[in-house]
């Protein structure tokens, strides 16, 4: 276990990033650990949809642990679970749900700095002691920050940066391992908060975004594909169904 978590450590490096090209269930982390992933990182968003539940935490924390624990048993890898916003409405459930997360055999956990359903950001002393928590459990705790989303680029500006890099100071203080900053594009912003960050930054994979080449070079330690895995799969999947009931004789080619 400890090893595993020393491994998932070592691959976050500044320009040299770890990809992690999200996967729901074991069958879709044995498909991307076979296409070379160094490790293996669940996706809340299609954990969820793929039972049938709501993203943000209406998926059981026990329900997520057992496809987490299914997910390590089928590679041979580091995995990191997607813990939402903790599953904890206080710092001792956090703690809990990090223990659980460590006893089920994962090496990370994605922590969120708002709660489920709400728009607005955790004060940072409450999201850093909610970091402290998920930390102490000895996981790799990816901390991560919301304060680009819902933004447009042109409402991008200085002030973000420094919210970004002071929430950044706080995580690092509190144990977090890694700073996730998902929904920004920009990469002046970018290479700002990497250069400005104590800890290795994780950048969410988009349109627009360029290559795992570009996000390097701004220094990036780790790059996320979210929840798009799962809905191009999907997408796939009922387009070809569509095509099947339209009297198509072959599919699969599209």
């Amino acid at each position: 276990m400890t090893d595993q978590i020393a491994v998932f450590r070592a691959l976050h490096v500044p320009g040299d990033p770890l990809v992690l090209f999200n996967i729901w269930d074991a069958g879709s982390a044995k498909a991307v650990a076979k296409a070379g992933a160094k490790a293996i990182a669940t996706g809340s968003f299609g954990v969820a949809e793929s039972q049938g539940f709501a993203d943000g935490e209406g998926f059981p924390l026990e329900r997520s642990l057992d496809v987490v624990k299914s997910v390590i048993g089928s590679v041979d890898v580091p995995v990191t679970f997607d813990l939402e916003s903790g599953y904890g409405i206080d710092n001792a459930g956090v703690q809990r749900s990090a223990e659980l997360a460590f006893a089920a055999g994962a090496a990370g956990i994605n922590l969120e700095d708002r709660m489920p359903g709400e728009t607005a950001l955790l004060p940072v002393s409450k999201a850093a002691e909610r970091v402290a928590a998920a930390a102490s459990s000895g996981l790799f705790v990816n901390a991560r920050t919301d304060i680009y989303r819902g933004l447009k680029p042109e409402n991008y500006g200085q002030h973000l940066i420094d919210a970004v890099l002071e929430r950044a100071e706080a995580f690092a203080n509190a144990g977090a391992g890694g700073l996730f900053v998902p929904f920004l594009g920009d990469h002046s912003a970018i290479k700002a908060i990497c250069a400005g960050s104590p800890l290795p930054v994780n950048i969410l994979w988009g349109p627009g975004r360029g290559t795992t080449a570009d996000l390097a070079a701004l220094g990036v330690a780790r790059i996320s594909y979210g929840h798009g895995p799962w809905a191009a799969a999907m997408n796939w999947l009922s387009d070809q169904a569509g095509a099947v009931y339209a009297g198509e004789v072959v599919p699969y080619g599209r």
